[in-house]
C-alpha cells in the first residue's frame, strides 16, 4: 500500500506556487491513457451538503490530448492546455476521480529554452507537453 500527496499551494516555503498535475478517471470502459485525462489541480476544498455529507472536491484545469496515440518518436502521449472560448477549461470534480499525480515534460521543439524557464513556471510558459511515463514502474504500466 502507498499514498501520495497532491498539492495546490499559491506559495511553497515562501517561494513560487506548487500545483500538481494528475490523471483523472474519465472512461472506465477503456484502458491506459484512453481511460484518463490530464489536469492541473488549482484548489482543494470540501463542502457539506444539507444532509450533513461532506464532499471533498478540487478545481482543475484540463489538458486535451493532441493525438489518439503516443508520439512515434518518443513513445509518450502529448497534451495541450485546454481552453473554452479563450477561457481556461476549468471544472470542479470529486477528489475520488483522481487516479494519481503525474509528470508533464514541455515539448521544446527545436528552439532554445530561455534561461528563466524552470520547474515553477514551465506550465505557464509552454502550451504543449509530453505525459511522462518514466517516473516509475507503476506509471509506465498505467499510461501504456
Amino acid at each position: 500500500m502507498w499514498h501520495e500527496y497532491i498539492c495546490a499551494m499559491p506559495s511553497w516555503h515562501q517561494g513560487p506556487g506548487w500545483y500538481n498535475c494528475v490523471f483523472v478517471s474519465t472512461d472506465d470502459m477503456k484502458e491506459g491513457m484512453l481511460s484518463m485525462d490530464v489536469a492541473q489541480v488549482l484548489c482543494l476544498f470540501s463542502f457539506v451538503h444539507t444532509n450533513g455529507q461532506t464532499f471533498p472536491c478540487t478545481l482543475i484545469h484540463w489538458f486535451d490530448q493532441i493525438a489518439d496515440e503516443p508520439d512515434k518518436l518518443t513513445g509518450m502521449w502529448m497534451v495541450a492546455l485546454s481552453f473554452v472560448e479563450d477561457s481556461l477549461h476549468l471544472t470542479v470534480i470529486h477528489i475520488d476521480s483522481i487516479i494519481c499525480s503525474m509528470h508533464l515534460l514541455p515539448i521544446f521543439r527545436d528552439k532554445y529554452v530561455p534561461p528563466y524557464v524552470n520547474c515553477h513556471n514551465s506550465l505557464d510558459i509552454f502550451s504543449r507537453f509530453y505525459v511522462s511515463h518514466f517516473a516509475d514502474h507503476h506509471m509506465f504500466k498505467l499510461v501504456s
